[in-house]
């Protein structure tokens, strides 16, 4: 009997025993596991920056300085600076030919040219984008704006700004006239307001843009005349529509790179000769048709411009402003009846 309880005293020591131990065992274990949590090294979640647009400072608040570029067939080949602008216009002119109108934001110091006469209706389009407006000569039309105050302006027919005449190719008188971007700026600054809170009509995005289209737009050609035809062809690593004229690259006269753009509307317009004379009035208020390319692709739009003073909007199938992509955009208004081939 004795023998008994000495048993059951064991086997109950022995229970407490191992008990102890198993209890022991786990909270041994969960310190340990809490050890090691406290000892794991906080991840952090890798910060990336917004990306901002590059072609234009929204922050910047500066005037643009809009500049007359002669777009003659025999001076294309001089022609300088219009790789540093942001939004390149394209105008039909008298005679089946155009010229353009380079908008620049920050001025750099870069020579531009060759400086061409003013078009009363390029003046629409510097007014939308509160630009100073720079020329060498004007039509009739286009004076009388101008002195009556239509836009603030730089006219080096009148003897005023810092322009020059440099012959680089042999080529008739009117087309040998440049200026410089950075001189531009220093000479109206102090008689000009050289802020703006004015956004450009187009608006930009940061991040790609692809459109949700089926159109492709490889290569744009528009033809504003036998002598004038522009054909722009995109290059697919660069993602730059790259410029030709009358089938032949487009360079820059000083730094030989072609000129390119990123972004190409379209405006379908029409026009008449004004009141008898060669200068053309050009039907660019109301609404028409038109095209966005970009990245090998094209949507039809259609563009709104209430006034002349109002800023044109593009707009796509849905009715909204269209997006563009980061870059340097052409905006080139061609008669309705010209040839436009997009494919």
């Amino acid at each position: 009997m004795k023998n008994k309880k000495n048993i059951i005293i064991l086997l109950v020591i022995l229970l407490f025993i191992i008990g102890g131990v198993v209890v022991y065992l786990i909270t041994n274990n969960k310190n340990k596991e809490e050890e090691v949590h406290e000892e794991e090294p906080k991840i952090e979640e890798p910060k990336h920056e917004e990306k901002k647009i590059q072609i234009f400072d929204m922050n910047l608040h500066t005037r643009p300085i809009a500049v007359v570029i002669n777009n003659t067939p025999v001076a294309v080949k001089v022609q300088e600076g219009i790789n540093n602008s942001y939004i390149l216009y394209e105008f039909p002119t008298e005679g089946n030919t155009s010229r353009l109108m380079a908008l620049y934001q920050n001025t750099p110091d870069v020579n531009v040219g060759t400086i061409r006469s003013a078009r009363h209706n390029f003046i629409d389009y510097a007014h939308e984008n509160d630009a100073i407006f720079v020329a060498y000569g004007w039509s009739v039309f286009a004076k009388k704006e101008l002195q009556a105050g239509a836009i603030d302006y730089v006219n080096g027919i009148t003897g005023a700004g810092p322009f020059w005449r440099d012959n680089k190719e042999n080529l008739a008188y009117e087309h040998t006239v440049y200026t410089n971007l950075a001189k531009i700026k220093d000479y109206v600054s102090n008689s000009y307001r050289m802020s703006s809170e004015v956004e450009p009509p187009i608006k930009y995005s940061a991040l790609e843009v692809n459109l949700d289209s089926e159109k492709p737009a490889s290569s744009v050609l528009l033809n504003y005349g036998p002598s004038n035809v522009e054909h722009y062809i995109y290059d697919n690593e660069t993602k730059m529509y790259m410029r030709n004229f009358n089938d032949t690259p487009a360079l820059d006269h000083n730094t030989k790179e072609q000129v390119s753009v990123r972004n190409i509307i379209v405006v379908k317009i029409t026009y008449y000769s004004k009141e008898g004379t060669k200068y053309l009035e050009l039907n660019d208020t109301g609404s028409g048709e038109g095209y966005f390319v970009t990245n090998g692709k094209m949507e039809n739009i259609t563009w709104k411009k209430d006034s002349r003073n109002s800023q044109t909007k593009y707009l796509d199938s849905n009715g909204e402003e269209i997006i563009v992509n980061d870059g340097r955009t052409l905006i080139a208004l061609i008669g309705a009846d010209k040839e436009i081939n997009i494919s």
